[in-house]
């Protein structure tokens, strides 16, 4: 395809020659102003000499390594760094499928990425991972895949997805290549501290085929005993971390820090005060994403966006750089390849316009390759194809129904305690909320600001319905969104507070075979994302422009959060506290770990 990343041991021979200036260089890059990321330094007059894939040479002159075939970049005295790096990401979130996501990312400077594809895989197992896995490796990026751990996210007792994975299919995975880096976030943290067997048997093959553990705890940082607990188990690093006590009780317990910055989560301008006001030491602070929606990859942009926004709150540029580049690499045992611009590693380059602070990319270079200049691709990507099994996902054969909606009550009219999920603007988190509410005839009566929520499950497992009620969401009017991308096991989730209108959404969506669709009593907005009810492989700049219709929908019906539909999305994810909803009823997370609960209370 003409993106492969071979081995240093397989071009040690060629790189040392074009070094010595025996053998011409293909590409070299003169007169850069080099942010070097090891020694902390801005080394003025470089010059980088590239053979084929890797770095061959830097110093103050590479004239030695130049030939007549040997393409020559004159940085005039720009900013050169090395390509970014995210830490964690989920694709899927973004709607698009990998080759778009390497379109819309490459130009932005992101050259590689750490990226679980547990959203996928929830739906359809170990063959979407594979195909996840295979399509990245087709792009110019150094696409590292991680093997879900969680799927589904807790066990079928909270809730019904598309697929098992347990210590055999991690072992499975972890033969189909080294690109295969890690076990994805564990979500399934009680499971872990209290001695889950399969959670335990999956982290044990991690470790065995020599392979990272990534986190996902979200219990408070000052219970030292469970922390410990799920360190000891071998889980080296967490992204959720949201306050500034999070991340000094992880690096004090030797874990790597992932500050994330995503479309609607802005952890990083309270968790960066680490370093900023306790100027604790940064090698083990990663910047990263998770999520981040098509449009704001657009909008903002992916990792220069973080860079930059770390960079606001105080962190000298050098070191947020480091937090996107060295620090990544060196997280994941992959230095030797990536993450510095140093003789040996692939050739992953960004030139800057402009002062270092704006990390405005001019080009970007990616194994050893031109791949976009002025915010362009320069090359074309490959076609995919997808199987009916990815395409076909929606597995709800009637007619979803008005009834399907309606909530009993406990009495038959009055008012009666209920357990509300409340909705939280910029935070993945929800709070559960006791509200009062009215009963009519036997039935939840809508009042203002509180929206019914209903997911129906969709894998064609079991047909279950969970029912409950959201306060946050904004409607001001009839309204109803409805949508299968619904973290995580990505059923069909309903959102709404007009039955009628949230049946019409639904039936949308399946009709669609996945996607989201917003309706009120002035139309419809949808947006189609057949592939697992989760992608779209359209251009990621028309799923981008799909999305801002989905956004504006939203805020003209009143739900006027930050890119609302991202944490709108989440309130089915039941690892994240307090309260959510699944196919199988309301699920609470305690400090004993997971456990379903009444919508109504006693």
């Amino acid at each position: 395809m003409g993106f492969k990343r071979p081995a240093q041991f397989e071009c040690l021979r060629e790189l040392t020659a074009t070094a010595r200036g025996d053998m011409d260089a293909t590409l070299v890059i003169k007169n850069a102003k080099l942010v070097n990321v090891t020694s902390g330094e801005i080394l003025c007059g470089t010059d980088i000499a590239i053979q084929g894939t890797r770095i061959a040479y830097v110093g103050n002159d590479a004239s030695h390594s130049i030939g007549n075939n040997t393409k020559v970049i004159d940085a005039s005295g720009r900013y050169v760094t090395p390509g970014l790096l995210d830490g964690h990401c989920h694709i899927e979130s973004s709607q698009i499928t990998p080759t778009q996501f390497a379109r819309a990312v490459l130009p932005r400077g992101t050259t590689g990425g750490f990226f679980d594809a547990h959203e996928i895989t929830n739906v359809l197992g170990l063959e979407g991972l594979r195909m996840m896995l295979e399509e990245a490796r087709s792009t110019p990026m150094a696409a590292y895949m991680q093997v879900p751990s969680c799927v589904p996210s807790t066990n079928t007792d909270f809730e019904t997805n598309g697929a098992m994975l347990g210590p055999k299919e991690v072992a499975e995975a972890f033969t189909w290549g080294e690109d295969m880096i890690a076990l994805g976030e564990v979500m399934n943290f009680p499971g872990v501290v209290y001695g889950d067997d399969t959670m335990l048997g999956e982290i044990e093959e991690t470790l065995k085929a020599r392979r990272i553990v990534d986190g996902h705890y979200t219990w408070t940082a000052d219970d030292a005993v469970k922390l410990s607990a799920y360190v000891a188990a071998g889980v080296s690093g967490d992204h959720e971390v949201t306050t500034v006590q999070d991340v000094v009780s992880r690096l004090r317990l030797g874990q790597y820090v992932k500050m994330r910055r995503g479309s609607a989560w802005h952890d990083v301008a309270e968790t960066i005060k680490a370093y900023t006001e306790l100027n604790l030491n940064t090698r083990r602070m990663l910047l990263v994403t998770d999520d981040r929606s098509p449009e704001s990859l657009v909008d903002e942009g992916h990792m220069d966006f973080v860079v930059r926004h770390a960079i606001a709150q105080g962190v000298p540029p050098v070191i947020a750089i480091q937090m996107a580049t060295i620090n990544t690499a060196e997280r994941f045992g992959l230095s030797h390849d990536i993450g510095i611009v140093a003789p040996g590693r692939f050739a992953d380059i960004l030139i800057l316009d402009g002062p270092l602070i704006d990390v405005k990319v001019n080009t970007t270079i990616a194994a050893g390759q031109v791949v976009a200049r002025d915010g362009v691709m320069t090359l074309d990507l490959p076609n995919q194809t997808y199987p009916k099994s990815a395409i076909q996902s929606v597995h709800i054969n009637r007619k979803i129904k008005a009834d399907d909606f309606v909530i009993e009550s406990p009495i038959t009219n009055g008012k009666a305690t209920a357990s509300v999920i409340q909705v939280r603007e910029n935070h993945v988190g929800t709070l559960e909320k006791r509200m009062q509410i009215e009963c009519v005839n036997g039935q939840v009566d809508i009042q203002e600001e509180l929206c019914k929520m209903v997911v129906f499950e969709r894998h064609g497992k079991s047909g279950n319905i969970g029912r409950g009620l959201v306060w946050g969401v904004g409607f001001d009017k009839p309204a109803a969104m409805a949508t299968t991308v619904g973290h995580d096991s990505h059923n069909l989730m309903v959102l709404g507070n007009d039955d009628a209108l949230m049946a019409k959404a639904a039936n949308k969506i399946v009709e669609m075979q996945g996607g989201i669709a917003v309706v009120t009593n002035d139309g419809m907005t949808e947006l189609a994302l057949p592939i697992a009810g989760l992608m779209s492989e359209a251009p990621f700049e028309d799923v981008a422009a799909g999305s801002k219709e989905i956004s504006k929908a939203l805020r003209n019906a009143g739900c006027t959060m930050n890119y609302a539909f991202m944490t709108l999305s989440l309130l089915s994810l039941v690892v994240i506290p307090e309260l959510r909803l699944s196919d199988k009823g309301l699920v609470r997370i305690t400090d004993a770990g997971f456990e379903l609960t009444s919508l109504f209370v006693d």
